[in-house]
Order: structure tokens, then sequence, then C-alpha cells
């Protein structure tokens, strides 16, 4: 299997993960900030140095694409553009919501008829989603959602087990009841989750335009206006 270097900063969490044969050869990662800009280069840096160190070449860039936040996509992945480019090695984007996905299937203890839904948070009531199936085929495209406490309904009414997890999913947890939902917590993507999807992406020669892929917004950024000063 392919020598990958395997980039997140679509959450609050940056990771960085060298990977090979589906195993962690080096990673590092900090959660609950939003200083991505100033972490990812010394990750990187030590995640190459682990690789020069052991006589490993780079095959290929990882990177999440989105959705998640709309700083930290484009830092991760400019880093990993301009990684990709200098090395002369293929970009892969992975999507963020499968690689929450991923967690799940390898942590938790499961039947194999689960559905699974992610949910990155956005502001207010709403968040980032889909839904997928044991083989991350979607039950559910992606979108930005409203959530009231008609969501998903489609989905758990087919009685299947429905597993929600992600920092979007406490804003379900009140609104969202039924005897087959459950709630799992403290489920973020990282990088060490996306050796699977990654080494697929590989070997089916997925690979993204350094010089023209973006991020995976879901929808637009919208700034917003400060208010004027009535008072003068």
């Amino acid at each position: 299997m392919a020598v990958i270097l395997n980039i997140d900063t679509s959450t609050d969490y940056c990771s960085v993960a060298l990977t090979a044969e589906g195993m962690v050869l080096a990673h590092q990662e900090t959660g609950g900030g939003r200083n991505h800009a100033a972490l990812l280069s010394d990750y990187i840096k030590y995640c190459l140095d682990f690789a020069r160190e052991k006589e490993l070449k780079l095959e290929a860039v990882a990177v999440s694409t989105g959705p998640g936040s709309y700083t930290g996509l484009r830092i991760g992945l400019s880093e990993a553009k301009g990684l990709a480019y200098a090395l002369d090695i293929p970009l892969i984007g992975i999507d963020t919501l499968r690689i929450m996905a991923c967690n799940v299937m390898f942590t938790q203890e499961l039947e194999g008829d689960e559905i699974f839904v992610p949910m990155i948070d956005a502001r207010r009531m709403e968040v980032y989603t889909a839904a997928f199936d044991f083989a991350l085929e979607p039950v559910m495209e992606q979108q930005a959602l409203i959530l009231t406490s008609e969501s998903y309904s489609d989905i758990i009414a087919t009685n299947r087990k429905v597993l929600f997890f992600g920092n979007g999913s406490d804003k379900a947890r009140d609104l969202i009841k039924a005897d087959n939902v459950e709630f799992i917590p403290d489920i973020h993507p990282l990088a060490i989750d996306m050796i699977a999807l990654a080494e697929r992406a590989y070997s089916q020669r997925q690979f993204m335009d350094i010089a023209y892929s973006v991020p995976n917004y879901i929808k637009d950024f919208q700034a917003t206006t400060p208010k004027k000063n009535v008072l003068g």
C-alpha cells in the first residue's frame, strides 16, 4: 500500500497522520482550538521527518475537503496542494462526513445494518450532514440542514439503528427521539481515520486537480456586515 500523508483541518481539530498498509506510522493532533495555521506546518514537518528517517517515500497527500469550517478547509487544502505540487505526487480529496463515519465503524460494536449520520456544527440550529449505509453509500445526500423534530424522519422510519454523531449532534438530542436512535459522543474528523478512504482512492487513482480543486463548502460563505453605530 502507498505511503500517504493525511491532513484534516475541517473542524476545531487539527490533525496530520502518516500512514501505510492500513497502519498509522506517525501522527499529531490537537483539538478545541482554531489555530490551524500555526500548528499545521509543524505537524506536517513532524510526519515528513519521520518518513525521511525511516527512508519512506511519500506517494500521495490526502486532505479532508469538507464540509466544515471555511477557514480550516482553506488552510488544509492550501497546504496539501503546495506539498503535492512540490513533491510531484497525487492529491487525494476525502469527504469529511465519511471520515467521521469511518471513525464510528472502527470504534463501535456494530451489527452491519446501521445508518450513519455525521453532523458538523454550522450556525444556530444548522448542521452539515448526510446519512450513509455500511458501505458508505448515501442514504441521504449531503446538505446544510436546519434541525427540527421532523429531521431524518424518513430514515428513522426504516426502524434500522440510526447513529448520530459529530459536534453538531448535540443540537439534535432534544429534538430527535426514537427507540432506534443512538447518539455517540466525542466523534471528530481526524487524519488517522482517513486511512481506508485514502488508500481506496489511491488504488483507484481518484486524484484531485492540484490547480483547480476547491473545498466542498456545501453552501457559499456569507460574510456579515458590521452594524452601524446609530449614536454616531
